[in-house]
C-alpha cells in the first residue's frame, strides 16, 4: 500500500473527514488493471474486425450470429477476470461514508462482483441481454440455448447484449440517476477515465458546479486534470485502498497509519 502521507494532501484529509455523500466515477483504466481486454487488444479472429463494424445495431441486424459470437467471446474473457483491490476499496467505502454511488462507463460487472450496492452503468452490462422486439430481459444464465444468436422465448425476437453500441443514446434512467448523484455529492472521485467520451465525461463537471470537491485518480493526466480540485497520480488498485483506510481513520478521529 502506498504511504498516505506521500500521496494525500491535508486539504483532501479534511474533505474526507467531512464527506457524507460520495460518488466514484470509473472508466476503462479501472477495468484495465484487472486485465479486461480492450476492443483492439484481443487475439485471434476478432483482430480482423473493427469495433465499429461489430458494436452497432446495423451490424447486428446484418449478421446477428457474427456480432453475438463476438460478444460471447468477450463475455468468456471477462468472466475469467477478477475485481482488483481498487474495486473492493470502493465497495468498502460504504462502511465509511453515509452514501456511496458508483457511476461507471465499464460494462464488465466488476463493481457489482466486488460488492458495491449502488451502481449506475452508463454503457450497460455485458452479463445482461434483452429482446429487441418486446424488451424482455435475459440474464446470461437464462438465455435460450442453441447455436448462434438466441431468440426470445416470448416473441421469437433477436436477443442482444444490454450494452450501449456506437450511435446509441445512453440509457435514460442510468444517465438521470448519475446526474442526480453527481449534483448531490460533496466528494467526487474520477478514477481511470480519459474524460474525453461525452456525455459521460461531463459528469465530474456537473458535480463540481454543484459544489463537490473533485479528485482525479489516474496513471496520467487527462483533459479533466486542469479542472479537478486535486489530481493523484497512480493506479486505482494502489491508491484507493490507502484512501479508504485514511478516510476511516479521519472519520473516527484516529491516528493515521
Amino acid at each position: 500500500m502506498i504511504a498516505t502521507e506521500n500521496l494525500f494532501s491535508r486539504h483532501l484529509r479534511s474533505k474526507l473527514a467531512a464527506a457524507r455523500d460520495v460518488v466514484v466515477f470509473t472508466g476503462a483504466g479501472m477495468s484495465a488493471e484487472s486485465g479486461v481486454p480492450t476492443f483492439r487488444g484481443e487475439d485471434g479472429i476478432w483482430k480482423k474486425f473493427k469495433p465499429e463494424e461489430l458494436a452497432n445495431f446495423d451490424a447486428f441486424i446484418r449478421n446477428p450470429d457474427l456480432v453475438w459470437d463476438w460478444y460471447v467471446h468477450r463475455k468468456q474473457l471477462i468472466s475469467e477476470i477478477q475485481p482488483h483491490p481498487g474495486h473492493y476499496a470502493i465497495a468498502q467505502m460504504e462502511r465509511v461514508f453515509d452514501k456511496v454511488t458508483v457511476i461507471t462507463q465499464n460494462i464488465d460487472n466488476l463493481h457489482h462482483r466486488a460488492g458495491s450496492t449502488r451502481v449506475h452503468e452508463l454503457h450497460g452490462n455485458i452479463t445482461r441481454n434483452y429482446c429487441i422486439e418486446c424488451g424482455t430481459m435475459y440474464p446470461h444464465e437464462l438465455l435460450p440455448q442453441g447455436k448462434g444468436v438466441p431468440h426470445c422465448s416470448k416473441c421469437n425476437g433477436l436477443i442482444r447484449p444490454d450494452v450501449v453500441w456506437f450511435g446509441e443514446l445512453l440509457p435514460a434512467d442510468a444517465w438521470n440517476e448519475s446526474v442526480s448523484a453527481a449534483e448531490h455529492s460533496d466528494l467526487f472521485f474520477a478514477v481511470g477515465t480519459s474524460a474525453v467520451v461525452y456525455p459521460a465525461a461531463s459528469i465530474p463537471l456537473v458535480a463540481q458546479r454543484a459544489g463537490a470537491f473533485v479528485v482525479e485518480i489516474n496513471i496520467e493526466r487527462t483533459d479533466l486534470s486542469p479542472r479537478a480540485d486535486e489530481f493523484i497520480e497512480g493506479k486505482a488498485g494502489e491508491v484507493l485502498p490507502g484512501l479508504v483506510k485514511l478516510a476511516a481513520a479521519v472519520k473516527n478521529d484516529q491516528p493515521e497509519v
